[in-house]
């Protein structure tokens, strides 16, 4: 009985009952509190100023558009958790025919209202029946009215695993990067670093712009892989930037 009244009394002490009150006011008023620091918790939907199926086929030049794909599986689109995209294989005429990069399939997924960071090319073909034979960061060199800045990216390369008949590339590099809320990422984890610190914004987004070298039955070396992303970034990211990506962000 004595252990019960002490133990009774622990509940009445201050340091109890004030951090009783700090935990039922951050769960009862956070929206208010949240509401007077202008934090946004729970973002609005921003939708892309033009789709991405709008993109200006002649402004891509030299590039040309030789194929386009649609996603059918309503599998397949529900995990890829967003209808905004395109996956195009796009042509490079100033290289040779036998070259290994002249054309390359172009996947831009879109999300505007995210809340997490899915669907990168480690996991995705790694499922798919591939294995990853290398990994590194990569940077692109993007001249702009400006002056020319960097733009952080990722370098990949993917093999198929042993008796995976069913798979037709034997080896192929994946280039990819992302635009969050204004700005570049090149992996997944800076992505969301750069999606959490936006706690003032009202709204949030980010693309995913992949680069797949599968188009050839020869596997291109990083080196060209790299240049060849580096061209078409140059002349792909502006175009997203003034006609597609939400401004200010």
């Amino acid at each position: 009985m004595g252990n019960t009244r002490h133990n009774s009394a622990a509940y009445w002490q201050p340091a109890f009952l004030i951090c009783t009150a700090v935990l039922a006011l951050a769960g009862g008023g956070m929206s208010v509190v949240t509401a007077k620091l202008g934090l946004y918790l729970k973002k609005e939907p921003l939708p892309l100023k033009k789709p991405l199926d709008a993109l200006d086929e002649e402004k891509l030049a030299p590039y040309r558009v030789v194929a386009r794909q649609i996603i059918e599986n309503d599998d397949v689109l529900r995990s890829l958790g967003t209808e905004d995209y395109i996956q195009w294989v796009l042509e490079d005429p100033r290289e040779s025919v036998p070259s290994t990069v002249r054309q390359v399939m172009l996947f831009i997924t879109y999300y505007k209202l995210p809340d997490r960071v899915p669907h990168v090319p480690e996991e995705c073909y790694t499922g798919g029946g591939y294995q990853r034979l290398a990994t590194s960061a990569v940077g692109f060199r993007i001249g702009a009215p400006g002056g020319p800045r960097d733009v952080p990216g990722r370098y990949l390369l993917f093999g198929k695993v042993a008796g995976s008949v069913s798979l037709s590339a034997e080896r192929f590099p994946v280039v990819y990067l992302f635009r969050v809320n204004g700005e570049y990422a090149g992996s997944r984890d800076d992505a969301r670093i750069a999606l959490n610190k936006n706690i003032f914004g009202k709204h949030s987004y980010f693309c995913k712009i992949e680069l797949i070298f599968n188009q050839s039955l020869a596997v291109p070396t990083k080196e060209d892989a790299v240049a060849a992303s580096e061209k078409l970034l140059a002349v792909l990211l502006p175009l997203l930037e003034q006609n597609h990506w939400p401004d200010g962000r």
